[in-house]
């Protein structure tokens, strides 16, 4: 089959990286990718947030199968679009989007349902959700999220009420995260172990990928602000045949069920971000495709064919598909640029990808790379994903590192300390 990876970051690198290695795929393209994917010309200007380009796309490369990375084109309906005009898409309908692009409708939804989250309050007004912080329903620290995609940068744990308040200014008067702040969540904090639960689902029916764990602060030791992610790791040491069957029981199957009942089968990668909790996990939050850079160590865990496994789930026919997967642990390491998650310069020249490359158990994955004059530059936050492969932890951590270290470009940004929490145990 022609398979068609809808993105730019290291997640659809690692994706098409993935399909374009197996027997049932003819050919893979990456639109509009990055300097590691190699897109056709035709290919770089494709505007993802346009559900009717994607679809001129794919028709006009007469694509077989088309996998959506991010969850921007999911939410403005591109699923929809592609299955009213019979053309196959790996992904959910803009409504099933919505366990990812409005934090108040999945909390909802997880009310009725009954899947395990922390008390919430939905506040639709500044003076209601200032209101709500000085009560203390919910103690300190207290979590705002911002209800809209905000590009993983639109939750925070303020240890106060005048950081709360300060977080409901922003959201919701300032408008930092522009639309997504109109409306907030307020809500407890859950206290344990963060972990990333992956499925493919096909509207009845989950496959459970390898789960990881991320870190998605931007300095050592979870501090700093939030960012998109700076590097996870995966198998986690914290599952247990016990965990994952009391996930799929309790979050997954009444998410599938509660879609399938609403007229919207979900069909596509469900993330569950959990934190697991003495009293067992709860979900922090949806997302409706696979987590970056959680892709970067989840994807060559897998041995089997995974597009025989899209393109059943895209159609609603999983049946008896699996994903075969090994044990070795992966570790990911992102290159940021300087001053990242706030403003950093773009542009500068990129060295020592090949030299990381030719390292054991290495792979490496571009992100906000671009190509000028035949070099490699920069050319976003996230620049580049580092993943080693080893026996152990120890091992794929100093492979992840010693790669890491080949390559440089003016103002690199990484964390040292990516897998460390794998060693705890």
């Amino acid at each position: 089959m022609k398979v068609l990876v809808v993105g730019s970051g290291a997640r659809e690198h690692a994706l098409t990286w993935k399909l374009g290695r197996e027997s049932a795929v003819r050919e893979v393209i990456c639109a509009p990718g990055n300097a590691g994917t190699g897109p056709p010309a035709a290919a770089r200007s494709l505007d993802v947030s346009d559900p009717a380009a994607l679809l001129a796309f794919a028709e006009s490369e007469a694509v077989d199968l088309t996998v959506v990375g991010p969850e921007l084109p999911l939410a403005r309906g591109v699923g929809d679009l592609f299955e009213a005009r019979g053309r196959r898409l790996f992904g959910p309908s803009r409504f099933a989007a919505r366990l990812e692009s409005s934090k108040a409708f999945a909390k909802a939804f997880m009310a009725r349902h009954a899947v395990p989250t922390a008390r919430f309050r939905v506040c639709r007004r500044a003076d209601e959700a200032l209101a709500t912080v000085a009560g203390g329903e919910f103690g300190f620290p207290v979590v705002i999220k911002a209800d809209g995609l905000a590009a993983g940068k639109g939750v925070t744990v303020a240890p106060d009420r005048s950081a709360a308040e300060q977080a409901v200014r922003e959201a919701m008067l300032d408008r930092r995260f522009g639309d997504a702040g109109r409306c907030v969540v307020i809500e407890e904090h859950l206290t344990g172990a963060e972990a990333s639960f992956f499925a493919v689902c096909d509207g009845r029916r989950a496959i459970g990928l390898p789960v990881a764990q991320d870190h998605k602060r931007v300095r050592d030791g979870d501090e700093g602000p939030n960012t998109g992610g700076m590097g996870a790791f995966a198998p986690s040491p914290l599952m247990t045949p016990a965990l994952d069957h009391r996930i799929r029981r309790g979050i997954v199957e009444p998410v599938l069920e509660g879609m399938r009942q609403a007229g919207h089968p979900f069909r596509g990668f469900l993330y569950v971000g959990l934190m697991l909790t003495a009293e067992g996990p709860q979900v922090i939050e949806f997302n409706v495709r696979l987590g970056d850079p959680e892709a970067q160590v989840v994807l060559p865990m897998i041995t089997g064919e995974l597009a025989p496994v899209l393109e059943a789930a895209a159609r609603g026919g999983l049946n008896g598909s699996a994903c075969d997967t090994v044990d070795d642990p992966h570790v990911g390491v992102v290159l940021a640029s300087g001053g990242y998650p706030g403003r950093y310069e773009t542009g500068l020249p990129v060295a020592g990808i090949e030299a990381a490359s030719a390292l054991e158990g290495v792979l490496v994955f571009h992100a906000g790379t671009a190509r000028r004059d035949g070099a490699v530059v920069t050319a976003g936050g996230r620049v580049l994903t580092v993943v080693g492969r080893g026996r152990d932890f120890r091992e794929a951590i100093a492979r992840a590192y010693a790669a890491e270290a080949c390559i440089t470009f003016a103002g690199k940004q990484v964390r040292s300390d990516i897998g460390r929490k794998a060693l705890a145990g």
